[in-house]
């Protein structure tokens, strides 16, 4: 069993940035992966940013150049670091990690960009 647990989402304008934090129950090095889901209105879930097994980061396209995944295997917690956010970037952000072949999610965090 993995507990996540999001936080540092919040209202911004366009244009500023925010970064999410999720605190991961076990050894990160023990997930398959881990990484950031987007959850907006309407629109189906959908990943934005992953970390895999082998360390790599793999984003979505419209985050790349904007969004940053780093974890810190010592606090077992992962980042999302939100910069230039737009509009488009609002809805609820899951944290999610994959372990033993199933799949983990936080609660979520909201995020909202005004324009």
């Amino acid at each position: 069993q993995v507990q996540l647990v999001e936080s540092g989402g919040g209202s911004v304008q366009a244009g500023g940035s925010l970064k999410l934090s999720c605190a991961v129950s076990i050894y990160l090095p023990a997930l398959e992966s881990v990484g950031w889901y987007r959850q907006a209105p309407g629109i189906q879930r959908e990943s934005i940013a992953t970390i895999t097994g082998s360390g790599s980061p793999v984003y979505a396209d419209s985050v790349k150049g904007r969004f940053t995944v780093s974890k810190d295997n010592a606090k077992n917690t992962v980042f999302l670091q939100m910069n230039d956010l737009e509009s488009e970037d609002t809805g609820v952000y899951l944290c999610s990690a994959r372990y033993v072949l199933r799949r983990y999610w936080g609660q979520g965090t909201q995020v909202t960009v005004s324009s």
